[in-house]
């Protein structure tokens, strides 16, 4: 009896590590700097404000908030950085090659049950850690994650992310969203070496079935969609494509991100991808590859 009850424990914690735990909280664009990154983003139609350098003597951040509370953060290397601490920064790379997307995070209540759940499952992921930076205004941002441990932090897996200080102080450091044209970030785009076994690894992860697939001749690459989550992975279709050539100098990550619209997209540089349509920004003026999908 007691190893049935043992057995049961096991099934229920890790049945709980799903696609409910992924509404994203935040994603992440790399650069060198941010102002350059901020106007380029402004110039598609995206304000920004700045958030403040972060406490790592690394970087510094400016954001693009949305009414649902999800944001894009844009972070590049403090002007009077540490050398020794961007060098250490597990977006190092990113950083300093204007990489673009790096990274997303996804929200947590509890980290120490959601670390737990994953340790069930098999994973191994960090202990919970503090971190912080503070605002332009003054005001002292604080909160705690924990990663997954496989590549760099929030790259193929999201990483964890709990306030400590209210969230309202780091999602909206003016008290609202930047912008009311979008309603939040819907899907994360990651570039990755082998398909069939990034598909295994996130269908372990959070417990998800079968993904849709289909090819993107324009993107040169095959598609794998969750539904229900904002997951998309994408594999290069040649090894000369962008994609691949991007996953062979940056690692699995993330490639682009889709905002949702409040209705309609413009039919312009449009893919349509399971059944829905994305509108891409221009991708040479931007730096980056970032869609909008419409409302349903």
């Amino acid at each position: 009896m007691q190893l049935l009850r043992r057995l049961f424990t096991v099934c229920v914690t890790v049945s709980a590590v799903s696609a409910a735990e992924l509404t994203i909280d935040h994603v992440t664009v790399a650069g060198k700097n941010l102002e350059m990154m901020r106007a380029a983003l402004k110039a598609q139609g995206i304000p920004t404000e700045l958030g403040g350098p972060h406490n790592n003597h690394a970087t510094e951040m400016a954001l693009a908030s949305f009414p649902d509370g999800s944001y894009l953060e844009l972070i590049a290397i403090q002007p009077q950085a540490d050398a020794a601490a961007v060098d250490a920064h597990p977006w190092s790379k990113a950083l300093k090659n204007n990489a673009g997307p790096c990274g997303f995070a996804v929200r947590a209540t509890d980290i120490g049950k959601e670390v737990a759940r994953f340790k069930a499952a098999g994973f191994t992921l960090s202990e919970p850690e503090r971190a912080g930076r503070t605002r332009p205004d003054g005001t002292k941002v604080e909160w705690e994650t924990a990663d997954i441990r496989y590549g760099p932090r929030g790259s193929f897996y999201p990483f964890l992310i709990r306030d400590i200080t209210p969230r309202e102080n780091r999602a909206f450091p003016s008290g609202k969203p930047t912008t009311e044209k979008y309603r939040g970030v819907s899907k994360v785009i990651i570039g990755v070496l082998d398909l069939e076994a990034a598909i295994a690894r996130y269908r372990r992860a959070y417990d998800l079935g079968e993904p849709r697939r289909q090819q993107d001749p324009e993107w040169n690459a095959t598609l794998a969609y969750f539904e229900g989550t904002p997951i998309i992975l994408a594999k290069g279709l040649s090894v000369d494509s962008w994609l691949a050539r991007r996953v062979s100098e940056f690692g699995e990550a993330p490639c682009g991100f889709v905002l949702l619209a409040k209705g309609s997209v413009s039919a312009e540089n449009v893919s349509r991808w399971f059944g829905g349509y994305i509108s891409w920004f221009n991708s040479t003026r931007l730096g980056w590859r970032l869609g909008v999908e419409p409302s349903t």
